[in-house]
């Protein structure tokens, strides 16, 4: 059976052929008629009427409005938790009608007042080290080419035994452990800090005296402006007298604002102090982004909450 081909004729709308109801619904929208004061002549396409041309509301109508005296007319009052907005405790699901606000509303659980301000070290990093590591380790690609395919990361036999046959890859040299997989840096993903942990364990907790871990904790608080975290052993070692479940230190996770106080504090004040002091060692790292260095503790002194107690 053989298609038949209809054509397509445009029909065009009138007013005289159209009921009068749906006059007024065209193809093309209507524009105010505000925004075309300097035309002398309204044409059709414009609405003659506008609602930046209405005058407010009489002088009569603002001194009688008064909403605290309207509330205190009324016969019954309403309960105080009707102006009162509680977040709920739990969350319940995307699906529940009584949702949490977000946590940068105040009235929120978990809102965190601040940054109240920026840390210089931060603006430095904002200002300068952020573009230069862009810049470093930029990788341009013209447009329409894609990266090449990434290298295995698991090294293969090279055959020279019969026993080769059917093994599993073998693993990385180096350790056992794979390293992270490697993304081109661009200026959504520029590498920077995203917290540090100060941790200490005295010798003498491993022997049960707790003394040493309150005072551990009072300096780490006080060097770090957060509350330290108790660190048991998980398993146990006769050799250091360590067992498994004692309290052996304290620890302290820094994010945001107090990351970059105590950063800024560690290389600006006591890191020069250090007599001799050769820097940090560029092998502290694991390769996938974490630097690790420790200090002595007369060097911990050395720190301004800590040296005005020694100074008193």
């Amino acid at each position: 059976m053989a298609s038949q081909r209809i054509p397509l004729r445009p029909s065009i709308w009138s007013s005289s052929s159209y009921p009068t109801k749906l006059s007024r619904w065209r193809c093309l929208p209507k524009r105010e008629s505000s925004i075309y004061t300097g035309l002398q002549e309204i044409s059709e396409d414009i609405l003659p009427r506008s609602s930046l041309q209405r005058s407010g509301p009489s002088d009569e109508a603002i001194q009688s409005f008064d909403p605290v005296a309207s509330t205190k007319a009324r016969k019954t009052q309403l309960p105080p938790s009707r102006y009162q907005f509680r977040p709920p405790k739990y969350y319940r699901g995307p699906l529940h009608p009584h949702q949490p606000p977000p946590t940068s509303d105040p009235s929120s659980r978990q809102f965190i007042p601040g940054p109240f301000s920026l840390p210089r070290l931060a603006q430095t990093y904002d200002s300068t080290i952020a573009p230069d590591l862009q810049t470093l380790y930029y990788k341009h690609y013209p447009p329409g080419q894609l990266p090449g395919p990434s290298g295995p990361r698991l090294r293969s036999w090279d055959g020279s035994s019969p026993y080769h046959k059917n093994r599993p890859l073998r693993k990385p040299r180096g350790g056992p452990v794979l390293p992270l997989m490697e993304r081109n840096i661009t200026f959504r993903n520029i590498p920077t800090l995203h917290k540090i942990v100060v941790h200490t364990a005295p010798s003498a907790a491993a022997a049960g005296d707790s003394a040493f871990l309150h005072i551990a904790g009072m300096v780490l608080q006080a060097i770090t402006n957060v509350r330290g975290e108790v660190i048991t052993a998980r398993k146990s070692v006769a050799q250091y007298n360590q067992r498994m479940g004692r309290p052996m230190g304290v620890k302290c996770e820094l994010y945001g604002e107090d990351m970059w106080e105590f950063l800024s504090k560690v290389v600006e004040t006591v890191m020069p102090r250090m007599k001799e002091y050769r820097g940090v060692s560029g092998g502290s790292g694991d390769g996938s982004g974490n630097l690790a260095w420790g200090f002595e503790g007369d060097v911990v002194g050395g720190m301004e909450e800590v040296a005005v107690n020694y100074d008193s």
